[in-house]
């Protein structure tokens, strides 16, 4: 049942996706507008790649800290807890609580009494997907401490409806991102593809040279002295389940910088001889038109059907030409041009055009980087 603090969380989240922030600053406002109307004692807000719903970073609030990254991404990918964040894609609402998973007894939950409880006291969580047009973009966890802390189904009815405008939220902090972008650059020029390899423990054992700056382009800090981004550790415990066999899902995931950039992070599991944990490889690269350009589409809340008529336009084919591609009407390929232009608040294919090219192309070439024999930047 609506009440005059949901409502006005409502109207007050759609102003801030609307607002034109990044994901990281849209994460933290939203957090404070949700505890007004949902109580609790800790959130945190974690984009994701759509492409793999993968996490890709953290706005924490309520005294969670980075210090536990590395056991959060073990009791996420790597322990044999019933559910993640993957699998509260597919709940009803796409919202769940350790309540609910556990049958009204969340300290049965590994993850919940051997990390939550044990480290900060809490004994329910609400797990949420924020999903955009059949994309996710991130979720939320939101903890509550005490005897009686359980989240209600009304606060999860609640915690539903606003997902999607999250999502929005989330979405455009990518596209805003790249206007925010440092003036020095997107992405540190002639660096090449890194790699680094981790034992069964997360410790770094080897790392080529310029893995440093691309692990500092993604937020961390010295390699070996501190603990590596979210978003790698994320990737690290998705490719020990992928070794285990517990997924078919190939490890893998677009990352922005810090610079507003793009790049493409892998992971490859080693194989373990003596049956411990495997060792992983982690491959980070700048990311090419083919993978980034879709996720730029993707952000501006397009359809199915609007993000193929941008792949032509990008590539410079007449209205004519699409509609005979796409086997539709000319007219109703100007429907579609009208509806894109308005979602990526340009006015014309020029300036959408621009709007891509300015965010991927120019800053390359002005790091004098070189086209490769793929027509794209190459490394070094």
């Amino acid at each position: 049942m609506a009440t005059l603090a949901t409502e006005r969380a409502r109207t007050r989240l759609d102003q801030l996706a609307a607002a034109g922030l990044s994901a990281d600053d849209f994460g933290a406002a939203a957090v404070e507008v949700l505890a007004t109307a949902l109580p609790f004692v800790a959130a945190c807000v974690a984009p994701a790649d759509p492409a793999t719903e993968l996490i890709t970073g953290t706005v924490k609030w309520g005294g969670l800290t980075d210090e536990q990254d590395d056991q959060w991404a073990f009791w996420e990918y790597e322990s044999a807890e019933p559910y993640d964040f993957r699998e509260v894609v597919r709940r009803p609402g796409g919202v769940t609580t350790a309540h609910l998973e556990t049958g009204g007894h969340p300290l049965d939950s590994p993850r919940v009494a051997e990390f939550f409880h044990q480290l900060w006291g809490f004994t329910d969580e609400l797990r949420l997907a924020l999903r955009v047009d059949g994309l996710t973009w991130g979720f939320v966890a939101l903890f509550r401490d005490g005897e009686r802390s359980a989240f209600t189904p009304a606060e999860l009815t609640f915690a539903s409806e606003v997902a999607p405008t999250l999502g929005r939220g989330l979405r455009a902090g990518l596209v805003t991102g790249a206007a925010m972008a440092a003036d020095d650059g997107i992405i540190s020029a002639g660096v090449g593809p890194a790699v680094i390899v981790l034992d069964g423990t997360g410790q770094v054992l080897q790392a080529s040279v310029g893995a440093q700056t691309r692990v500092t382009e993604l937020g961390g800090g010295p390699l070996g002295d501190a603990p590596l981004p979210m978003s790698l550790l994320s990737l690290a415990g998705a490719a020990r389940t992928y070794a285990a066999g517990r997924t078919t899902q190939i490890p893998r995931m677009r990352l922005r910088t810090r610079g507003g950039g793009w790049v493409v992070a892998h992971a490859s599991p080693l194989m373990a001889m003596t049956g411990g944990p495997a060792d992983v490889v982690l491959t980070i690269e700048e990311a090419r038109p083919p993978e980034v350009v879709p996720l730029i589409v993707a952000a501006f809340g397009l359809t199915a059907r609007e993000q193929s008529v941008v792949q032509l336009v990008l590539r410079g084919v007449s209205t004519t030409e699409i509609a005979r591609e796409l086997h539709l009407s000319a007219y109703t390929v100007q429907d579609h041009l009208k509806s894109i232009f308005a979602k990526a608040d340009v006015r014309s294919r020029r300036e959408l055009t621009a709007r891509v090219f300015f965010d991927q192309y120019a800053p390359r070439m002005a790091g004098r980087q070189s086209a490769g024999p793929s027509g794209w930047f190459g490394g070094a």
